[in-house]
């Protein structure tokens, strides 16, 4: 098992059901460590408003020893590589996930999903990259996978995408899976969790790893401490309350 899950909603995604004290107390029956709540960017039909995010700081950050990061999934929203996680929400949070969403910005085709996705990476404004196997964004996904291990932003193996979302993504994310290991870059795992209960859910994602030889040493989730050394990198602060992780 692996004891950080970077990917799960709440309640103030509309499409999802479950509160932060929710996650909190199955983060500590399953022995999660480590959870980011990732709630969609402001410009999402259902997204909650910006102040969610400018707010985070109100929850703590250490409930029953489990650590919580404050986290956004944002929304790509052009081929420059824009996002929704505006200045006054990033400064905020610790982790910035982008993936595309249809109703912010449909597909652009291959060549256009593809330079958007390397644009966003390319950025310095995140740090992970959501379901880039999702089929109705086919990107190329070699190219994607070298430009994220050059800047050093995580792909994502998405546990859902097997599950219930994004129908068909599974041979795509065996070949993320592959291009990230030969870029030599790093894997996220999320569960993309809807609901506490799916928190810390990686059956399929590590089916692939399997599959596929993935090296543990280039996966985010295998401890705290390297998903924080990570965010560091990429110039995120210290954070005190996590100093037993």
């Amino acid at each position: 098992m692996y004891p950080v899950d970077l990917h799960a909603h709440t309640v103030a995604s509309t499409h999802a059901y479950s509160t932060v004290s929710d996650y909190f107390a199955i983060a500590k029956e399953k022995g999660i460590k480590l959870f980011a709540i990732t709630d969609h960017g402001p410009d999402m039909v259902d997204a909650p408003h910006r102040w969610h995010f400018q707010n985070m700081a109100v929850i703590p950050r250490m409930v029953d020893g489990v650590g919580l990061l404050y986290g956004i999934e944002a929304n790509i929203k052009n081929l420059q590589g824009e996002t929704d996680c505006y200045p006054d929400i990033d400064r905020r949070l610790d982790l910035v996930i982008a993936g595309f969403h249809e109703p912010v910005m449909p597909s652009q085709g291959l060549e256009g999903n593809t330079q958007a996705m390397i644009a966003t990476i390319a950025s310095g404004k995140v740090q992970m990259i959501s379901h880039p196997g999702n089929p109705k964004f086919p990107i190329d996904i070699a190219a994607v996978a070298a430009a994220a291990a050059k800047h050093n932003v995580a792909l994502e193996i998405n546990n859902s995408s097997f599950l219930h979302s994004r129908t068909g993504s599974a041979k795509n994310c065996i070949e993320v899976a592959k291009a990230v290991r030969d870029a030599g870059g790093w894997v996220a795992l999320g569960s993309d969790s809807h609901v506490a209960y799916a928190l810390g859910g990686f059956e399929k994602s590590i089916e692939v790893l399997e599959l596929v030889g993935f090296p543990q040493e280039r996966v985010l989730n295998v401890t705290p401490r390297r998903v924080l050394d990570f965010l560091e990198s990429h110039g995120r602060p210290q954070i005190a309350e996590f100093a037993s992780l």
